[in-house]
């Protein structure tokens, strides 16, 4: 981990930062205020940003690559709860909010790079800057929404039907996220998911 003035690639960074989803809009003032507190984080493909469980938080804002957000039972059972790209976010907001352990751990699907801040200074920089806190709320609100939404497919829908669902919603993932994954978020085996595009169902 290193902050975005000692990284190699820091201009390169600067740049995907100003284009992800919730920062878009800010000014450059905010920018540099925020650049601050946040370190380059590079992972490779299974390595845990976050761990279920845990009371310390981070803000995770995805410069490449693809992260899971995923939950696991007592027996190692896990179900995949979303996917996030660049220019999106990862956030553990409503936990910190509600002063309960990550319900879900993050996990680095693909080689990505992120940058992080912990919880708190997160919080502290949109209470100084509500427009900024409006906007990320409303992102939160809306993954949320998401996540319900799929889990409602999961019982309403057909296998070709949440294989088109996906398609339609996250046209850019499906070839970038391995089939095991995808095929587990969707609540179906590697093999029913090869052999519905053998079929020409997808």
């Amino acid at each position: 981990m290193t902050s975005i003035e000692n990284h190699p690639e820091k201009n390169i960074i600067r740049v995907q930062l100003r284009q992800n989803n919730v920062l878009t809009g800010m000014s450059a003032a905010s920018h540099e205020e925020l650049e601050q507190h946040l370190t380059v984080v590079d992972c490779n493909k299974g390595d845990f940003l976050l761990h279920q469980g845990v009371h310390e938080m981070e803000q995770y804002f995805i410069l490449d690559g693809v992260l899971k957000r995923v939950v696991a039972n007592a027996q190692g059972k896990e179900m995949i709860l979303r996917f996030a790209a660049e220019r999106e976010m990862e956030t553990s907001y409503a936990a910190w909010s509600l002063k309960t352990p990550t319900p879900y751990s993050i996990v680095s699907v693909t080689k990505a790079r992120v940058v992080k801040l912990p919880m708190p200074e997160w919080i502290a920089f949109i209470d100084r800057h509500p427009e900024e806190k409006r906007i990320f709320e409303y992102c939160v609100m809306n993954l949320m929404s998401e996540i319900m939404a799929h889990t409602i497919t999961l019982h309403l829908l057909d296998a070709p039907g949440r294989v088109h669902r996906f398609l339609r919603k996250h046209p850019e993932l499906f070839d970038r996220i391995p089939k095991k994954e995808l095929a587990a978020y969707m609540n179906l085996s590697a093999e029913t998911l090869s052999r519905l595009k053998q079929r020409g169902k997808i």
